[in-house]
């Protein structure tokens, strides 16, 4: 690991945990509060090293950022002490394994979708699909997934630099606050999976320049990226404005390629003979089928 990176990782595991002891109150934690002169909303780093079982120093030589060679009984404690989710924990020990002398060995992406996932989608005639990777650009969707998502595959954003990527487009393109209704949680969403992703491959240069360049060319990117949340990116509901069919609340799931590291196959399920599911039938009816195309490459 370079000096570079551990620094990097050190300014990571700082902000995180700093950011998450920041958001939880005394009266949260179930400690006593005396007095009405705190300076912090949150708890104090003695508070959490309390709430942990260890030393004030350990917990502080932690939040400096000096995970490496914390146990996971030190992590499963500190996780119980600041009330983290499942992400966030996982998050925690990510950034511990990046911490480690050796550090983290590189994560490798697939950089092409296999014919056999291909053909996969074009089989998914009925549901809008695509593959895409961590860095949200859209390896490949399938003829009804490009319909739904035509002012992505249509945006100038891309007419010169490909792949498609949904985090370009949500904070870079305006047009993205007509496709997504609730363009807020959606930003915040996308900020949260690619912080996650960060502590899962710290050593991405590709990741670490699209988070650079949104940072200097969005200022409602880089407010969400100082929050340090983070989450995964399993299943939900999109609530999306299409310029043929309107309004779409349309529930979907996410799911890892394991046989093809980092990438994600992404669906769309609508309640059977609900006006979503209407709606794309309707624009399937205008879509040509059978064909699925890999972005970048039409």
């Amino acid at each position: 690991m370079t000096d570079h990176t551990k620094k990097d990782v050190a300014a990571e595991v700082r902000e995180f945990l700093s950011t998450r002891r920041a958001r939880i109150t005394p009266e949260q934690a179930g400690l006593p509060v005396y007095g009405g002169n705190r300076r912090v909303a949150g708890l104090r780093r003695e508070e959490v090293a309390l709430l942990a079982g260890m030393s004030v120093d350990y917990y502080v030589r932690l939040e400096r950022g000096n995970l490496a060679g914390a146990s996971d009984s030190v992590l499963e404690a500190l996780a119980h002490a600041l009330q983290l989710n499942e992400a966030e924990r996982t998050h925690l020990y990510d950034l511990a394994r990046a911490a480690s002398p050796s550090g983290r060995r590189p994560a490798v992406t697939s950089s092409r979708v296999r014919p056999t996932i291909l053909r996969l989608l074009d089989s998914m005639t009925g549901v809008p699909a695509f593959v895409r990777n961590a860095r949200f650009d859209i390896m490949a969707a399938n003829a009804l997934g490009r319909a739904l998502y035509a002012p992505l595959f249509d945006s100038p954003l891309f007419a010169q630099r490909g792949p498609v990527n949904s985090a370009r487009f949500l904070f870079l393109d305006p047009a993205s606050q007509d496709f997504w209704v609730d363009w807020d949680k959606g930003a915040d969403d996308a900020v949260a999976f690619l912080r996650t992703e960060t502590g899962r491959a710290p050593h991405d240069k590709a990741l670490t320049d699209l988070i650079g360049e949104l940072t200097t060319r969005s200022s409602d990117f880089a407010r969400r990226w100082a929050q340090h949340d983070v989450k995964f990116h399993r299943s939900g509901a999109k609530n999306l404005h299409h310029p043929l069919v309107g309004d779409l609340a349309l529930p979907y799931e996410a799911m890892e390629l394991p046989s093809d590291p980092g990438l994600r196959l992404n669906f769309y399920t609508p309640e059977p003979d609900s006006p979503e599911q209407q709606a794309l039938d309707l624009l399937a009816s205008w879509t040509a089928t059978g064909t699925v195309v890999p972005s970048g490459n039409d």
